[in-house]
């Protein structure tokens, strides 16, 4: 059964550039992401609960996008965060691009929310 792309937006209230370092670098990532986040030539490898999981960085633009493959995934599936600017409030928007299952994207839209959650808490949101 193939995977189905969604999309999730959050509007965050710190400057793209601050964002950014929580999105792409691995100390930022490891503050809200994943219990450990290490990352060697473009690669990074994250862990939870004792698992580990790989992903390497397919594209990012700096302060605009950053985009992971997961290794064991397939070539076509991708996780990706996006910082837009409302056109209309200015305010920054935070874009998770990611893919799941029908039946799981309601739970993976869930856990992202948690995710999140624990992001804007990093930020003083």
């Amino acid at each position: 059964m193939s995977k189905q792309l969604y999309t999730l937006e959050y509007p965050v209230r710190c400057s793209p550039t601050i964002l950014y370092e929580f999105l792409a670098t691995s100390n930022g990532l490891g503050e809200w992401f994943a219990e450990s986040v290490d990352e060697r030539g473009g690669r990074f490898y994250f862990g939870w609960n004792g698992s580990n999981e790989e992903a390497e960085v397919v594209d990012q633009e700096e302060e605009k996008f950053i985009r992971f493959h997961w290794v064991n995934s397939p070539k076509n599936e991708y996780f990706e965060f996006r910082i837009d600017k409302s056109e209309i409030t200015n305010q920054t928007i935070l874009v998770i691009t990611d893919f799941a299952e029908k039946r799981d994207i309601k739970d993976q839209s869930q856990l992202w929310d948690y995710q999140v959650k624990e992001l804007f808490h990093r930020l003083g949101n």
